[in-house]
């Protein structure tokens, strides 16, 4: 059960992205990061990942104080963009990234054939991933994401690109990992999926505008919808 600690995290580049953020995504649950595009979403996730570090503040996943090589074994991280390898086929990308996470040959192969199932690509995997479409690419680079079963899963737009047959069954994958005890974190701009998190944090202009359950964002802002609840939050009104 991983926990992560975000504390008064800032971050600037040739100008400020993101201010001031304290969260605490809970050991075991799916965390929303909801918000617009620009709104500083991916530069959180990937310094949570340890890809980046903040300007200021800190961010801990179980104590250790991110970035820390030592938790890359058990972070699996979906970029916004995707990185694979175009001149590469689907199998061959998903080999790379067994390899380069030590799994045993027989595990690895197992592995695989999951993964490229659950994202519904066994028929694609000896395609070059160039001639992939976008949706198809997306799907690869969740599936590279899942395929050593990390302890900490981070997702930058997943389902972007992604029909909404295949959208139920990845997020029902997702449920079952909470189930065993896995911490997801997530961010999208899709309303709708919010309903399917244990947790949100509304982003606007790289800071938190509103934090808590679903229901109880719903409650705080008298909403029925979480654009709602996102529009009274960047006003500033409750109930």
């Amino acid at each position: 059960m991983t926990e992560i600690i975000i504390n008064d995290v800032s971050k600037s580049y040739h100008r400020s992205v993101l201010h001031n953020i304290d969260v605490v995504v809970e050991a075991g649950m799916i965390h929303g990061f909801i918000g617009p595009s620009g709104s500083g979403k991916t530069t959180l996730t990937r310094m949570i990942a340890g890809l980046e570090s903040p300007s200021s503040g800190s961010i801990y996943i179980n104590d250790i104080r991110v970035p820390n090589l030592s938790l890359l074994p058990y972070i699996g991280y979906m970029a916004q963009s995707d990185a694979l390898y175009m001149d590469l086929s689907g199998y061959e990308n998903l080999k790379f990234f067994t390899q380069l996470f030590n799994m045993k040959k027989e595990a690895a192969e197992s592995r695989i054939i999951y993964a490229a199932d659950l994202v519904n690509l066994t028929a694609d995997l000896q395609k070059k991933v160039r001639n992939y479409s976008g949706g198809m690419k997306r799907r690869l680079a969740l599936a590279t994401a899942l395929l050593h079963e990390p302890d900490i899963l981070i997702l930058d737009e997943p389902t972007v690109g992604i029909d909404p047959a295949l959208r139920s069954t990845i997020w029902s994958e997702l449920q079952q990992m909470k189930a065993d005890g896995r911490t997801i974190l997530m961010t999208t701009h899709v309303m709708d999926e919010a309903t399917r998190c244990d947790a949100l944090s509304f982003i606007k202009d790289g800071t938190i505008i509103a934090s808590g359950t679903p229901h109880a964002l719903l409650n705080k802002y008298n909403a029925q919808t979480f654009d709602e609840v996102f529009i009274r939050a960047g006003q500033g009104e409750q109930s």
